[in-house]
């Protein structure tokens, strides 16, 4: 015997609200309709997949395993049927798009209306989230595609190209590195950095460019936002980072803050569509970025 989807479904559920009764709930079903479908599951693996005890519910190994592979097939599962729901109808019906906060503002409301009188069918659910964040909940199956930033190591991930987009700095106004053309190398250093907090791609991927470890030490400034970071160099706090697309959105359009190349060979990041591999959307996702093209 082979486990059925359902029982699949249970076993997630319940590894993601850590309760029979709440996953009952998530899954419309009677607590003992889920709690049998978990009994059953065990019984053909052999093994149990959950630790019952009064204040919550533990995945043993087996289950934690079982879980992983679940996710796996429930998503392709849902590929499927999304696939067939839109045979021969691209882009249509509902895709889950995730995108990273510092593309998100100024990347979608510019090519959002030409997307919808494009491909009037599609119904497009948006996340905007951390890139590590945002590749689990692809593998996971809870998105159909995401907008990140290259480079990233996201093994088992596939990407289209949306295009590049150049990083700058952001230098107060007065500062010793405030005026015109490239930064000269080897003048920025790591005490004049202030910058997004850790898990933004944008922040590692300009310090690897850059080649300058991150400030430390607790009084160190850590902005969760770019409209937050540019108010701070606005504020004469230090130099930052930012991407030319948030410029070219007037985000650095602001009394105090000036905007350099960081080199001669600028460094930039590269801006695509990903999916999971083996995606039955991932000609969709492809036809997305197509979309999504930067001028």
């Amino acid at each position: 015997m082979l486990p059925t989807l359902r029982q699949l479904q249970y076993l997630k559920l319940l590894a993601e609200h850590g309760s029979f009764s709440r996953a009952a709930e998530a899954a419309h079903v009677s607590q003992p309709a889920l709690s049998a479908g978990v009994q059953e599951l065990e019984k053909i693996l052999g093994a149990p997949v959950v630790e019952r005890t009064r204040g919550a519910v533990i995945l043993t190994a087996v289950g934690a395993e079982a879980v992983k592979r679940a996710e796996d097939v429930l998503a392709r599962t849902e590929d499927l049927v999304e696939a067939a729901r839109n045979a021969g109808k691209p882009l249509s019906g509902r895709f889950r798009l995730g995108v990273i906060p510092t593309v998100a503002p100024f990347l979608l409301p510019r090519t959002m209306p030409g997307l919808r009188d494009r491909y009037p069918g599609l119904r497009l659910f948006l996340r905007e989230d951390l890139t590590p964040r945002l590749i689990s909940a692809l593998k996971a199956g809870q998105l159909d595609a995401a907008v990140i930033a290259l480079p990233y190591d996201a093994p088992g991930i596939d990407h289209a190209r949306i295009g590049d987009d150049e990083i700058l700095a952001a230098v107060p106004a007065g500062h010793a590195l405030d005026g015109a053309g490239p930064i000269p190398e080897g003048l920025l250093k790591s005490e004049d950095l202030i910058l997004l907090e850790d898990g933004h791609c944008l922040r590692d991927q300009a310090l690897a460019a850059v080649k300058i470890e991150a400030p430390r030490g607790e009084d160190v400034f850590a902005a969760t936002t770019l409209p937050t970071l540019v108010q701070m160099v606005s504020s004469g706090l230090g130099v930052s980072f930012l991407p030319n697309m948030a410029v070219k959105a007037g985000l650095a359009d602001q009394p105090g803050v000036v905007m350099r190349p960081i080199a001669e060979n600028a460094p930039h990041r590269e801006i695509v569509v990903a999916w999971r591999a083996g995606s039955s959307r991932a000609a969709e996702a492809r036809l997305l970025a197509e979309a999504l093209k930067l001028d």
